[in-house]
């Protein structure tokens, strides 16, 4: 397993509107380059910090993603300041705890 790290800034007062957004944008279909993809949005609503989280079965799958999310773009809510990869060596979450 393979992971992307998007880190963002929000004005803290709009942290709603960008989690509103992020909610639009997974809504419905898959957009295309992330088939099979699992997300994850966090939040520190206090400093308007947020971390987008995807998590890739392979390697390639995580370049196609990372292609289809760096196409999408953040709005006027918030920044993306950093994109980092990582291999996932371990793991304990799975699909059925992840909602």
């Amino acid at each position: 397993m393979f992971a992307r790290l998007a880190t963002f800034e929000s004005d803290p007062a709009g942290i709603d509107d960008a989690i509103e957004m992020v909610r639009r944008e997974v809504a419905g279909d898959t957009p295309p380059g992330l088939e099979g993809a699992k997300m994850m949005m966090l939040v520190d609503r206090a400093t308007g910090k947020g971390i987008g989280l995807t998590l890739f079965d392979s390697k390639d799958a995580m370049r196609r993603g990372d292609e289809a999310l760096n196409a999408m773009s953040p709005g006027g809510t918030e920044r993306r300041t950093s994109v980092e990869f990582f291999e996932v060596p371990v793991q304990t979450v799975t699909a059925e705890h992840v909602a």
